[in-house]
């Protein structure tokens, strides 16, 4: 297996989960801490935690082991920062996250932990999400409730549209979901084409967005991965578009719109 570290650190003596609290710790000192990560609130590192999450995500893409670690730390960082901030505020500590997740892990997997069976990853996740469902403390008084605003609006989208497939209402099919697909395209093309608003090209847009989420859904495809792909793909061509103008002793700002697209052209081939 290739090592994306050198000797030195293979020799180094390994952290612990000790450690990192002690730095954080320290970062968080009243009197010697960081101003900056004094300042800090749940509600403030809240949205630097869904960033490192999406960084880890395009480690993974980019098969970066390197970066993936090093953003894996980052993203464990922001644990031991809400853990230290919870200590500071008496209301729960990082041992307490850990004691939940492992009782949360044990609890939802009777097929590996006790005597259950389970046939398959399909049955698996039906599984979870009613021992989800049971543990919740009281019945909702909607299927809607309970899915966190804070989610990816691509995640949270796929959500509300598994809750409202458990009771039906749902197309069949990844098929039937293409003429509705067909018919957004159009009603975003109306909005555009009449004097509605900017508005009302939104709204448009944004059910166009919904329905190509539900049909990933349907096709059991990650819209989230398929989008960072198709980015990926995107890069690497207008990277090959530069490329190919440098060549000619041109830049792409000088090119005329023939002349874009023969690059794209050229750029797309294999």
């Amino acid at each position: 297996m290739r090592r994306f570290y050198g000797p030195e650190l293979e020799k180094a003596p390994v952290a612990t989960i000790d450690e990192l609290q002690s730095v954080m710790a320290r970062l968080r000192d009243p009197e010697r801490g960081c101003p900056w990560d004094l300042e800090q609130t749940f509600d403030s590192i809240a949205p630097h935690t869904i960033e490192e999450a999406h960084e880890v995500a395009d480690a993974i893409a980019c098969r970066d082991d390197a970066a993936l670690v090093d953003e894996l730390g980052d993203l464990l960082f922001q644990v031991a920062f809400y853990a230290q901030m919870g200590s500071e505020s008496g209301r729960f500590r990082f041992a307490d996250i850990v004691r939940a997740i492992v009782d949360k892990m044990i609890r939802r997997h009777p097929h590996v932990f006790g005597d259950a069976r389970i046939e398959d990853a399909s049955a698996q996740s039906r599984a979870w999400e009613a021992m989800k469902a049971a543990e919740r403390p009281a019945a909702p008084a909607s299927l809607m409730d309970a899915l966190p605003r804070g989610l990816a609006p691509t995640l949270r989208a796929r959500k509300l549209q598994g809750r409202a497939a458990s009771v039906g209402f749902d197309w069949r099919s990844a098929e039937e979901v293409l003429p509705k697909l067909r018919e957004e395209v159009e009603e975003l093309a109306l909005a555009l084409r009449g004097v509605a608003g900017r508005e009302a090209v939104e709204e448009e847009l944004g059910d166009l967005l919904f329905t190509c989420i539900n049909l990933a859904r349907h096709l059991d495809v990650d819209a989230d991965e398929a989008l960072r792909r198709s980015n990926v793909k995107f890069e690497r061509r207008f990277r090959r578009m530069e490329e190919a103008a440098a060549a000619e002793g041109r830049n792409l700002e000088d090119s005329t719109p023939a002349e874009l697209e023969h690059y794209w052209e050229q750029a797309k081939a294999p």
